[in-house]
Order: C-alpha cells, then structure tokens, then sequence
C-alpha cells in the first residue's frame, strides 16, 4: 500500500485544526517528562514510599516512551495514523485520570508507565499528522508553532508541577491532561484525515531488538546515579541494551522491511540532525534538572518562583519559534538550527560562569535569555529538517527515531549532569552544591556546541519546510542513490508542487 490521506484536513481550515490538535497533544506528552518532579515532596508525604519509589514515578513514563516511540510510529504507518493518534491519545488520558485517583505509590507508579506507552503512541504521528494537513511551503511556520508549543511544555514543567501543587494539589498535574485529552479526541475524530506508511508488514524482530535495546539503555541510565555505575545491574543493563541495539542495527541492514531502514543513515540530513538533536536535548535536559534545584536549594525560590524567574529562558520558544519557523523556510533550516544551538551553548557557558552561591537573578539573566533564544531557533526547524530528509511515506518512522534519540539523549543528560555533580558537589551546603553545578553545566554547554558543529554537517540548499517528495533530489548526497518516489497523494499536495 502507496501512502495515501483521506479525510477532511485537507478541506477548509484543515491545517489550522491539525496544527491545534498536533501542538496540544505533543504539548500533554512533552509536559509530562518533568511535571512531576517538583511534585514529589508532595506525592511522599500523601502515599508514602522511598526515594526509590519516587524516582520511579519519574522514570516510569521516560522509560515506557523512549523504548516505544518508533513502535508507536510504525503502528501508525501500518493501521492509520490518525487511529492510532486518537488510541494513543485516549491511552493517555485513560492514564493520566488513573495516575491521579492512584491510591498509592505503586499503583501511581504503574499509570505512569501507563501514560508513557500513550505518548510513544500519540507524540511521533503528531509530526506526520501535521506535515499531511499544511501545503508545503508553508510548513516552516507550522513545524515552528508545534516546536514552539513542545519545547514550552519541555522546559515549563518543573513551573507547571510546583504551581499546581503549590496552589492546588498534586493530584492536577494529572487532571491537567484528562480535559485537554477528552477535548481533542472529538476533534481529531473530524478534523484529522487518515494517512498511511508503506504498509509494510509489522518488523517484529527489529521491534524486540530495538525495544529491548532502548530498554536497557534507559534503565541502566536511570539507574545509574542512584546505583553507582559499576553496579552489577545497571552494567548488565548497559551491555546488554548495547549489544540489543548493535543486532538491531546489524538486522535492519539485512532486513526486507526493515521498521528503521538504516539507510536513512547515508543521508547527511537526516544523520547530522538526529546526531544534533540527541546532543541538545543531552546538554539541555540535564542544565534544566540542575538549575531549577539551584534556584530553589540555593537561592530559596519556592516552585514557583523559581519558574517564574527561568520564563525568559523557557518562555522564549513561545516569541521566537515562530520567526524561526519563518527564517527555515526562506534560508534553509541548517543554518537556523545551528545558530540556535551555539546560542543555547554560550547561554549555559555564561551560566555557569557567573553562578555562584549568591548570585543575583540579575547577572542570571543574559545567559537565560540568550539559551532561550537558541532553545526557539533550535526546535522549530529541527522538526523540518527531520521531516524533509526522508521520503513522504516514511516521516513516521523518522519522527518516531528523532523522538526516541531526543528522549534517551534527555536521560543520558540528566544521569551524565548528575553524575558530574555528584562527584565534584552535592547537597551539604550551597557553596557545595555550586562546586558540582558549575562543572555539570559547563559540560552541557560543550555537548550542545558539539549539537551545533552536527547541524553544520546537514547539506545546504533548499527550505527545510518541504519533504523529500516535494523536492526528491534537494536531501540526498551525491553519493546515495535516492530511493523511489511515492506516488503523488493527498498527503504530499501535489498542487503545491
């Protein structure tokens, strides 16, 4: 089966409701990472539990979506990617009420999982979804409001977390979801036309592999800062997650249909912006995890408050992605992207720069609003660069890869900062903690600037808000051979050609 669309996104209004539809959902799933974090106080006091079992309800929903993204976009390509959004979707908010009713840790813990396997689901057919309901020159804009959307609700959920709770309870950081979830249900119903990959068979062997692989990675990222990384399970979870994904890689160069072609990889488009996007979301999650703690441990900011005084970094995507959305389709997304990494990275070098035990919020603030600026550059074109490196039928698989790398890059961030932290600082004084948080940040500035030198290996030349099948030849290097076309379809409007 050729990919085809049906339905009534294409008619009247049709890219305007996809682009809401898209961008809330991505927001629910991206929101949920780090929401619960400045909750946790909160959930011990009300359902007990060690602070083993605290963690778990953080790194039960990073582990179910990581290790599922690239099935939940393969199902979509093969059953409908607009049923398998609105599964993914009701999953989720199925989950979510589950998760805030939950009369315990363990059983809070178990919904947590619950609405990660919803957003593995839901969040890669947002991107595929979208790019089937907006003409092609107009993408740029579009990819720059979801990103926009998506990397608020990223950096906002430490803010949104702590004020909820702080004001309300902890129990409406999962209420949130449930009206938002049973709002767009009806409209993704209507609005959304139906879409289809290749129809290729379900790849069950590279499924498992690459499952498993992601699997032990994540959890032995997971578990490593409270464990020791020489633990005997967190090594076994590290080497076998390794040696899964190195048989994943290996079949998938041999398989007939395979769920991720591996020669995706030859195409310096598609390599360079995955390779940028894993190194930014490394380098920036981890910052996020560390600093949000030091402006409450340290210089005693409530949730809140502490928030509200990271907003000109956090909020920025809302002001600039937009632009930069626009900037991607008139230049080109590589330079865009670049440039907002190597922002964000001077941003985070200045940061830990001038941090100390007492530092004004003042002297705080050029480098906040400078990794701001380079967070809205950044998420925008990415999504189009993403998306345009590949052929129209297989947008969903690469949306699924782009979002699981993003995803293991934010753990192995979060473990790697840690680490970094505890070894140089820790928690007995605020001098101490600064003596950790200085070098872990420094760290996450160089890891995004290495981003940045990534993104300027993706090949020049035409707007990042096209597909390869607008365009076949603009992405391919020289020396690949470039795969077939696909058939002229709803999806990839032949009229914008």
């Amino acid at each position: 089966m050729s990919q085809h669309s049906t339905g009534r996104s294409t008619r009247g209004g049709g890219a305007v409701w996809a682009l809401v539809i898209t961008s809330v959902a991505g927001f629910m799933a991206a929101l949920d990472n780090l929401v619960v974090t400045t909750a946790l106080p909160s959930i011990r006091e009300d359902l007990g539990g060690a602070l083993h079992d605290l963690e778990w309800t953080v790194s039960a929903y990073t582990l179910t979506f990581a290790v599922l993204l690239m099935f939940g976009a393969a199902l979509g390509d093969r059953f409908g990617r607009r049923k398998l959004f609105i599964v993914g979707l009701t999953v989720f908010t199925v989950a979510s009420a589950a998760a805030a009713m939950a009369p315990g840790i363990d059983s809070l813990i178990a919904a947590r999982a619950v609405q990660g396997v919803g957003a593995a689901i839901m969040m890669p057919l947002t991107l595929t979804l979208l790019t089937a309901a907006v003409p092609a020159e107009r993408r740029g804009m579009a990819y720059g409001i979801w990103g926009a959307v998506n990397g608020l609700a990223v950096a906002s959920g430490p803010l949104v977390g702590g004020t909820l709770t702080e004001h309300i309870s902890w129990q409406w950081i999962f209420w949130l979801n449930v009206p938002l979830g049973l709002a767009l249900l009806p409209l993704a119903r209507l609005r959304l036309a139906e879409s289809y990959g290749t129809g290729a068979p379900l790849d069950i062997p590279g499924t498992l592999l690459a499952s498993g692989g992601l699997f032990g990675i994540v959890y032995g990222l997971v578990r490593g800062p409270v464990d020791g990384w020489t633990g005997s399970v967190v090594l076994m979870a590290l080497f076998a997650g390794a040696a899964l994904l190195a048989g994943f890689v290996l079949y998938s160069t041999r398989a007939r249909n395979p769920m991720l072609p591996m020669r995706l990889f030859r195409s310096r488009a598609f390599a360079g912006i995955n390779a940028a996007s894993l190194l930014m979301f490394l380098g920036m999650f981890g910052s996020i995890f560390l600093l949000s703690q030091y402006m409450q441990g340290v210089l005693g900011y409530s949730p809140t408050e502490a928030g509200l005084r990271m907003l000109p970094w956090t909020g920025m995507p809302m002001l600039v992605a937009p632009i930069a959305g626009i900037l991607s389709d008139r230049i080109g997304g590589r330079p865009v992207v670049a440039a907002g990494l190597f922002l964000q990275a001077a941003g985070l070098g200045y940061l830990a720069w001038v941090i100390t035990a007492d530092a004004t919020y003042g002297a705080q603030l050029p480098g906040l609003i400078i990794s701001g600026i380079g967070m809205a550059l950044y998420f925008a074109p990415a999504s189009a660069l993403v998306m345009s490196s590949v052929m129209n039928k297989e947008q969903g698989i690469a949306s699924g890869a782009n979002n699981a790398l993003r995803e293991v890059g934010g753990a192995l961030g979060i473990a790697v900062m840690s680490s970094i932290f505890a070894a140089q600082g820790g928690y007995e004084s605020p001098q101490i903690f600064v003596d950790g948080l200085r070098p872990a940040v420094a760290v996450g500035a160089a890891v995004v600037a290495l981003g940045g030198v990534a993104a300027l290996l993706i090949p020049g030349g035409r707007p990042a808000g096209r597909t390869t099948t607008d365009a076949p030849e603009a992405n391919q290097d020289p020396d690949v051979t470039p795969a077939p076309e696909p058939a002229k379809t709803a999806s990839a409007p032949a009229a914008n050609r």
